[in-house]
């Protein structure tokens, strides 16, 4: 796949509660999403930056939603679901992926900030329609899979100082 230089048009797509669940069990400390955003775009051209993210009703996410758009990014929010029996569920597998196809025709690469070994597909579907995809995430708790179907992958453990609050 294509080189990395300063022409490419890049998105940055970030799975906010995978890297925020990763990162507490890891290290117990939470993600610098302007470091990830800044090492994610690689003095490239950014066409868009998105953070979806989970609105809980957690008395400081507000304000982390507000910080997210001060960095550069534009939060897609969604609420959690609580069931009858009180589980409780909430992801945007599905809104990642639609945006990243809606986005191929208008980009040269796509980074990916999660390690959900679900959008291994949907690497493989960009790259096929000829889009670079970079992967950005803690390896230890990356799909092999997503890995695989990557042309990078940037592994935050391997400089979790820059990565992490």
């Amino acid at each position: 796949m294509t080189d990395i230089h300063p022409d490419q048009r890049v998105a940055v797509l970030v799975d906010a509660q995978n890297l925020y669940h990763s990162a507490q069990s890891l290290y117990s400390r939470n993600i610098d999403y302007s470091a990830l955003l800044s090492k994610a775009i690689q003095d490239r051209q950014l066409t868009r930056a998105i953070a979806y993210v989970i609105r809980a009703d957690a008395p400081e996410e507000e304000s982390f939603f507000d910080a997210l758009v001060d960095i550069g990014f534009e939060t897609k929010i969604k609420d959690i679901k609580t069931f009858s029996d009180g589980t409780k569920k909430a992801d945007w597998d599905v809104g990642m992926s639609l945006d990243a196809v809606t986005l191929a025709n208008h980009v040269d690469t796509v980074v990916l900030c999660t390690g959900d070994g679900d959008f291994s597909r949907l690497c493989s579907h960009l790259r096929h329609e000829g889009v670079r995809v970079e992967v950005m995430a803690f390896e230890s708790s990356t799909a092999d899979e997503l890995i695989d179907a990557t042309d990078t992958f940037l592994d935050l453990g391997d400089r979790h100082e820059t990565f992490l609050l």
